[in-house]
This record gives structure tokens, sequence and C-alpha cells, in this order.
């Protein structure tokens, strides 16, 4: 199969099966149909292949009945299959770039920029609201949070139903959210557990979130768990990258408080010596961090959030 099935037909239906996309790719996927109309909701997973908590959770999603939903769940689980298999870091072993930073892609470009390309110019604009679910990959851990565009308030909305302590204004070219956004998509990136784990409180958690955005668009009737009380704290996110290759040191933990100034780590070599020092230039709390011991300059070490 070249094309996805037509996501509205009228009729009550369960569609699974396997999509050629790109000549190079093929990908599993899943379309829920309910009996009456109502919005189309996009869910992606494993645009890195092994943050398998965020895949485990679009694969269960896949079970779901028409009966359950009004409207449309299209559900693309592994969209980096090989890496999947592979159990790569953030790249696709196709062509050993990070998907999540192709966007919008070129039709004539390589394995990642033309499955960037076919997912903004025949996927995103047939959907109503989109989650690109991640889940903290092989060499990071995590405190959970939801990306969201930072200009789009309808995103803005789905990151705050969907109830993670921590949403963050996200900008900048090559991500899935914003080239979402900017073919008129409301759309957010939750990422729950981390390290690649996944375990059955951190897929309820991403479950009960994406039950939230279902409930809050008309999809289904309540959610199993309420959004939380309180709203998210809204951040963005400085990101300071390794300046050169060594060993990485972090001297900070997941949602620690840091300063301007604060030392975050250190990258030595194999003797000892220390080849540089990375101080926070923000002042707020750790989101993330890599939790590898090697580094390879340009890597992001860590993620600093400050109030938005």
């Amino acid at each position: 199969m070249k094309t996805l099935p037509p996501f509205r037909t009228g009729q009550a239906r369960v569609e699974h099966g396997y999509l050629q996309p790109i000549s190079d790719v093929e990908i599993p996927f899943g379309i829920i149909e309910g009996s009456e109309p109502g919005p189309c909701l996009l869910v992606t997973a494993g645009v890195h292949g092994s943050e398998f908590c965020s895949i485990e959770t679009a694969i269960r999603l896949l079970q779901m009945k028409p009966e359950q939903i009004k409207g449309t769940l299209v559900v693309l689980p592994i969209l980096n299959v090989q890496g999947f298999r592979k159990r790569s870091i953030y790249v696709m072993p196709e062509d050993g770039k990070n998907l999540n930073r192709m966007f919008p892609g070129r039709p004539d470009g390589t394995t990642s920029e033309r499955l960037a390309n076919w997912l903004v110019s025949s996927v995103y604009p047939n959907a109503d609201a989109y989650l690109d679910l991640h889940g903290g990959d092989l060499d990071e851990s995590l405190t959970p949070f939801t990306l969201f565009p930072s200009n789009c308030e309808k995103s803005k909305a789905l990151a705050t139903v969907f109830g993670l302590p921590i949403a963050i204004a996200a900008g900048g070219e090559g991500y899935t959210i914003n080239a979402a956004y900017k073919v008129g998509v409301p759309s957010i990136l939750p990422e729950v557990s981390g390290n690649g784990l996944w375990g059955e409180d951190t897929v309820a958690e991403m479950t009960a979130g994406i039950e939230r955005v279902m409930h809050y668009l008309g999809m289904i009737p309540e959610p199993a768990k309420p959004s939380p009380p309180e709203s998210p704290l809204f951040v963005t996110m400085w990101v300071p990258p390794a300046p050169v290759d060594g060993l990485w040191y972090s001297a900070k933990e997941i949602s620690e408080a840091v300063a301007i100034g604060d030392v975050l780590g250190e990258i030595k070599d194999p003797f000892g010596k220390v080849l540089a020092t990375i101080r926070s230039e923000k002042a707020g709390i750790i989101l993330y961090r890599l939790t590898s011991l090697s580094v390879n300059s340009g890597e992001a070490l860590l993620g600093v959030g400050t109030p938005y």
C-alpha cells in the first residue's frame, strides 16, 4: 500500500496494515473511525526508534474500538522502523539523520527528509489535532513534559489538557510539531519515561494524557483520569551542546534547581583532564540530561527550563 486510506468515510471501521509511503520505508498504521462524526486525531510515535514508552503507548491505542469514539483516530506507532529494530539513538539508520530535525523535509531528499515531506504534505493537513509521542531515548533521563509551538494558543491548550507537570514553549525549524502547526494543525509533543525504558506506570501516564486530549476534542466521554487541578509550569528550554568529544560527568540531577553560573557538568578525557566545564546561562530547573558517559561534540547535554 502506497497511501493511507481516507480518514473519514462516515462508516464505523478499523483498518490496520502496513504502508510504504516512500520507496525504502514501510511503516505500520491503524485507523479507527467511530460511527458518529467528530474530529480526526493523529498520533505518531517512534520518530526516535528507541523511545519505547511512546511506541508501546501508541501500539495499545490500536486496540480502540469504533464504538468507543466519535470521529477518527489515526495511529502511526513506529515511524522510524529501522531505528526501532536496530535500537538506534535519535537517527534513522538509512541516512544517519534525526527525523525530528528534518521537517518539512524534501521530496527529493534523503530517507528522513522524504519521510518528513510525506507527513507534512499528505498526513498532517488531514488531521484536526496531532500528538507526537516521545519517551526519553536510551541515553537521556527526563522529568515528564510536553512541548508545544510557542505561537499557537490551541497547541498550548492541548498541552495544558494533556496534564504533564511541565509544558515547554518550543520554536525553531525542523520539528514535527512546528511543521504541523505551520499547516494549521494544533500539535504537541509529550515526553514520558527515559533511557528507553517503559513500564505499566509510564505507559499509563502517557495514555491518560491522550484520553484527556480525546475528551477535550469531544471524541470520548470522561477520561479515566481527569486533568490535574493545577495548570502545568510553562517554561522555555535552554540546551547547551557539548563543545568537545570526551567523557560526560553531570553535576546536576533531574528537577534540580540551577542558578546562572552554576556548574552543570564537566567533560573530561580518559586520564581525568577537564576538557570543558559547562556553566548555566539560565536560572531554572533541569528537565532532562544526557546519561551516557560518552559524548560527542555538538550533542545536547542538558535541558534547563526557565519560566515562560
